[in-house]
Formats: structure tokens, sequence, C-alpha cells
């Protein structure tokens, strides 16, 4: 079936956008060393600067999905564009972590647009297309990865770090004109109110769970610890109460009752957990000193991260092709067995820049299958008219793994800490075994996950 030229425009347009908000996901990312003695921060607080970004998505996204639903997917696009530039001007005027996290934050409402978009591609792709947009569209989550990791790494190795956001502002602005002028989304009239209390208590159980995390490298924060464990269960179970009786609920359970659907947002959590735990890890490896690290620079931090994202950007595409040949379920399965692999490969040879890079390259093919064969699963298991809120819901999990995954390498770099002769606190070699042998142990339940969602599906 063929496809009117609009429908690839507005492609091209969501292509760029998911690449504009990769980018500014990762453009940071080669900059953490910096931060950190910037800003005098611990190795346990640090991942915020990714985390925070992360959280603001995890609790916007479903509302954004809903609105998209309500008043129209373009109108949500437009607002989510402009607050994500305020965030800009913010971060470009940073003068103390309190307002890069607040820009960051602002930030991380773009994430918002990945589950709008993917329910632009559901309404306006064939059935049998829909794999093959959705591949396009995530092959730009490694373009902006990419850019954002080499770009940013140029920026900030030569103008500092404040530079990278500048360096995003005119994109931004040619987006939201483009939007403007170009897109033209069919709106749906849905009339449904928004669920203010359940995202207060989403907020409360996500900020208060990563706090708890924080804490656990200081004894003497013990008191606090348990006080946030304790507010996160108690705000998970008010949450489910709160969406149980809700009408129009912010997450609707009940669409989580297929169990094929339920096993493959699980696992579409783990993968950005395993993930963002090695980006948080990454830098602080290269840039450390040696013994403690390799030595290296910004650039250094974006070659070994590079060609992780070059090949998300070839198999994104690709394995969308070919889960529209052969089904989602049998790339999935390999997708699990090769992110395994790479993950015992990383922690077994992870002592030079280029054995690095090696095993990320792997950990980019296994995870290009399961992201594109489990979303696949899940949106063709969904009515179209509840696609917006489903899919917001699956990039909300999706988000909470990935905010986990830095503050989790965070807390083991801080525990396995030692110590130069200057005073100097670094990560030890057994903090970098530790958050590698974590990510194998994720990738294995990985595939017992697999396992299951193909007894469901058979």
């Amino acid at each position: 079936m063929g496809m009117d030229r609009s429908v690839w425009k507005t492609l091209a347009i969501l292509s760029s956008i998911a690449t504009m908000a990769m980018y500014a996901e990762t453009m940071l990312i080669p900059a953490i060393p910096d931060l950190i003695e910037e800003f005098r921060l611990s190795y346990s607080i640090a991942p915020w600067i990714l985390t925070i970004y992360l959280i603001t998505g995890a609790v916007i996204t479903p509302i954004c999905g809903r609105l998209a639903d309500m008043y129209g997917r373009k109108r949500m696009l437009l607002l989510i564009l402009l607050i994500y530039f305020v965030g800009l001007l913010i971060g470009l005027s940073s003068v103390d972590i309190r307002m890069l996290l607040l820009a960051r934050s602002m930030q991380g409402v773009g994430i918002a647009i990945f589950p709008v978009a993917f329910s632009i591609v559901r309404e306006q792709f064939p059935r049998e297309k829909m794999a093959i947009g959705q591949g396009i569209i995530s092959s730009m989550f490694a373009t902006g990865s990419m850019l954002g990791l080499l770009i940013g790494a140029s920026i900030i190795h030569h103008f500092g770090w404040r530079a990278a956001f500048l360096s995003i502002m005119p994109v931004t602005i040619l987006l939201i004109l483009m939007i403007w002028r170009f897109i033209d989304i069919k709106r749906v009239d849905v009339k449904q109110g928004i669920d203010v209390k359940g995202s207060i208590m989403l907020a409360v159980l996500i900020v208060s769970f990563l706090l708890a995390l924080t804490s656990l490298e200081d004894s003497s924060l013990a008191d606090i610890r348990w006080i946030m464990f304790s507010l996160s269960a108690i705000s998970m179970i008010l949450l489910i109460l709160i969406e149980k009786r809700t009408e129009n609920p912010l997450l609707n359970l009940n669409l989580l009752l297929d169990r094929s659907v339920l096993a493959s947002a699980i696992m579409i959590m783990l993968v950005g957990l395993s993930m963002f735990m090695v980006f948080q890890t990454i830098p602080i490896l290269v840039k450390s000193p040696i013994p403690f690290g390799f030595g290296g620079d910004e650039l250094d931090v974006a070659s070994i991260q590079l060609p992780f994202s070059l090949v998300l950007l070839v198999f994104g595409p690709l394995s969308g092709f070919m889960i529209s040949r052969l089904g989602s379920i049998r790339p999935v399965i390999f997708g699990s067995i090769v992110t395994a692999l790479a993950f015992l490969a990383m922690l077994l040879y992870h002592s030079s820049q280029f054995l690095l890079a090696s095993t990320l390259m792997l950990v980019a093919v296994g995870l290009s299958f399961i992201n594109i064969g489990t979303m696949n699963i899940i949106i063709l298991r969904v009515p179209s008219e509840q696609s917006g809120t489903l899919l917001g819901m699956v990039s909300l999990i999706r988000i909470i793994g990935s905010s986990i995954g830095p503050v989790i390498a965070g807390v083991l770099m801080q525990i396995f800490s030692v110590g130069d002769e200057m005073g100097n606190i670094f990560p030890s070699a057994l903090a970098y075994d530790m958050i590698f042998l974590t990510a194998l142990l994720i990738s294995l339940l990985l595939i017992i996950l697999t396992l299951v969602l193909r007894s469901r599906l058979t």
C-alpha cells in the first residue's frame, strides 16, 4: 500500500524532534566529571543531572499522552517544545546546581514527544508499515544520542558545558515553526479530565524512591533513607487506589492486564535501566586519572560511546524491516540473547577504550531488536483510540527504569570509591565490576521475560 507524501513529511519532522530530544538527553554526559568538579558533587548526587531530566519526563509523559488524545497532538507537540526552549535558556545561564537541575527538568518535558509521535505513526501509517515507521523514529534516538555525544563533547571540550544548551536553540525554534506550518493531524475530540491526584502521587513515588537509593552510600542517612522508602511504598499504594477509583486515570492499569503488554513494558523498563546505568558510568571511567580510569577527556568519552549510537542508527530501521517480515517475538529473543552476551563481555573486558567501545556496539545490536519488537507488540494489541494513553504509560515505565539506572551506578561508585595521595576520591575497579555485573544480571532477566512473552504469543 502506498502512502501519501504528507505522511513521510510528518515522519521526517517527528524524527527530527526525536533527534533533538535525544541530543539534549546525552549532550551533558561527557561533562559529568566536569560538573562533579565544578559544583563539588558526590558520585551519588551527580546522577541527578541525568535523573531529573528523566523523572520529569516520567511524570509528564502520561499526562501529555492524555492531553494529546484530548486536545490534539499538534498542539501538544508545540507546547512541549516551548517549555523545552525555556529550559534551554535557564541551562545556558546556570550558575549553580539548582539552576542546572531546573533547566534539565524543563528539558525533560521533551521526552513526552515520543508517545505522541508513536501515536501519530499509529494513526497515519498502514498496519503493515507501522514497524517501519517506528524503526525510523527509533533510529533517530541513536542519531540524537550520537550528535549529543559527538557535537556535545566537542562543544564542551572547546567552549564549556553551558555552550551545549546554546547549540540546540536554533534547531528548537526551527522545529516549532515546521510543526506549525507543515504538520496537519486529525484532531481526536476526546473530552476527559486530567488525573491531578495521580500525577502528584506518581511524582512523590519516583522522587522518594530515588532519594532513598541515593542515600544508600551514607550510613548517617539511615533514618532519612527509611523515611523515603516508606514514603515511596505509601505513595505507591495510594497511587494504585487513586487510579482504580478515578474515572479517567493517569495510569489505566486495566490496559496492562494483557500479560504480553505487561511483559513487554517491563522489558522496556529494564533496557532503559541498564543502558543509562552504563551511560552514567563511562564518562567517569574514561576521565578519571590513571590508575583509576583511562585519563581521557570529553572527546574520548564521545569516541567510546559513538559506535554504540552508530550501531543503533543502522539497526533501528533494519530491525523495523525485519520485524515487519518475521514478526515481533523472534527478533526480541535474538536481541535478548545478544544483550546478555554483550554485558558479559563488558564485565570481562573493559580494561581499554577499544574493548569498551566494542562491547557497547554489541549492546546496541541487542537493544535495537528488543525495543522495536516489544513496542510493536504493544502497539498492535491496543485500540487506536487508546494508543496515546497506553504508549504514554509504556514510555513512563521506560523512563522510570532509565532514571533508576544512573542512581544505581552513582551509589555503587560512591560506595566502592578510593582516594589518591592528594585526597581526591575516585571509583575503584571493583565499582565498575559491580556496575557491569548488575547490567549482566538485568540482561539475564530480560531473557526470562522474553521466554514468558513467547509463551503468551504462541
